[in-house]
C-alpha cells in the first residue's frame, strides 16, 4: 500500500507563494518538486535521512509557482519540474547547474472521476466528453501555466473536444488541486496524471488518453545554481540512483534507464 506522507513547504516568499508554508531550518536542504511527485519524493526523503544523511525539506507545487519562486530568490538547491518549459526557463536565466540536469520521469494523462460515478469516456477523436460531464465541471491544471493543464488542453485540442468543454472547465493551481476537486465531488472529472489516481481512493480512472494525443511527459531534475553545495549534491545523487528508481516506480512513474519504464 502507498505510504501517504506529511507534507513540508517552504516559509513564504512575499506575494508568491499560493499557500500557507512551514519555514525550512537553517540546515535543512531544501527542494522544490512538481506537486505531483509529492508523495514519492517524500518518501524518498525520509528513506535518506534514514540511512543516516541530512534532513531534506520539500516545497510542492505548480512547477511554474515553484521555478518563479526560484528566479526571486528562494533557497532551493534542486528542482524536479513536471516539464521541460519551466526548467528552460531556469536554465536561459542561468538559475541551474547545466551539466546536472537530467530527464528524471515520464507519467502518463488519464481522465477520473469521483469512485462513485458512473462516468466513463472512450477518449478517441470527437469523443462525447462535453455530454458525458453533463451540467458538470472538469477540473484541470491551468493549462496557461501548470504543466499538466498544458499537457491536457493539448489533448483535448488534438481530439477536437476543447471548444466542447472550455466553458465547463475549472482551472486548478497545480495537478494535487485538481485530484482534490475531484475527490470532493466538485467536479465531475477531471486530468490528472496517472501516478495521481493511483494514490487516490476517491477516484477512479474513466478514460486514458492516447499517447501520440499530448507532448511527451518528462519530469526534469537539476541542482540549482549557487546552491548546489557538497549536500544538494549528495541527496541529488541519491535522488537520481537505484534506491529512489525503485519508490518512483512503485508509485507508478517512469524512469529514465529503468526496464519497467515505457511512456
Amino acid at each position: 500500500m502507498l505510504r501517504i506522507s506529511r507534507r513540508w513547504a517552504l516559509i513564504g516568499l512575499m506575494g508568491l507563494l499560493l499557500a500557507p508554508a512551514v519555514p525550512a531550518r537553517a540546515d535543512d536542504l531544501l527542494v522544490f518538486a512538481a506537486a505531483s511527485t509529492k508523495d514519492a519524493a517524500t518518501e524518498i526523503g525520509k528513506a535518506y535521512e534514514a540511512a543516516g544523511h541530512g534532513k531534506v525539506t520539500f516545497s510542492f507545487a505548480s512547477s511554474s509557482d515553484l521555478a518563479k519562486q526560484i528566479e526571486n530568490g528562494a533557497p532551493a538547491a534542486i528542482f524536479i519540474s513536471a516539464d521541460t518549459k519551466w526548467m528552460d526557463y531556469l536554465a536561459d536565466k542561468k538559475m541551474i547547474v547545466g551539466d546536472s540536469r537530467k530527464d528524471l520521469l515520464g507519467n502518463r494523462l488519464v481522465l477520473i472521476a469521483p469512485q462513485d460515478s458512473t462516468l466513463k469516456v472512450d477518449l478517441g477523436p470527437n469523443a462525447p466528453l462535453a455530454q458525458a460531464l453533463g451540467d458538470g465541471k472538469l477540473a484541470m491544471g491551468d493549462p496557461d501555466a501548470v504543466p499538466a493543464g498544458r499537457y491536457g488542453k493539448a489533448a483535448l485540442d488534438k481530439l477536437g473536444i476543447w471548444p466542447s468543454v472550455e466553458g465547463a472547465v475549472v482551472r486548478a493551481k497545480d495537478v494535487r488541486a485538481t485530484l482534490a476537486l475531484v475527490e470532493r465531488g466538485e467536479a465531475a472529472a477531471g486530468i490528472v496524471y496517472s501516478t495521481d489516481a493511483l494514490i487516490s481512493k476517491k477516484v477512479r480512472v474513466v478514460g486514458d488518453f492516447p499517447p501520440d494525443s499530448y507532448p511527451k511527459i518528462i519530469y526534469p531534475a537539476a541542482l540549482v545554481a549557487g546552491h548546489d553545495d557538497a549536500a544538494a549534491k549528495d541527496f541529488y545523487a541519491f535522488l537520481t540512483g537505484p534506491k529512489a528508481r525503485d519508490v518512483f516506480l512503485d508509485y507508478g512513474f517512469t524512469v529514465a534507464g529503468a526496464s519497467a519504464a515505457t511512456n
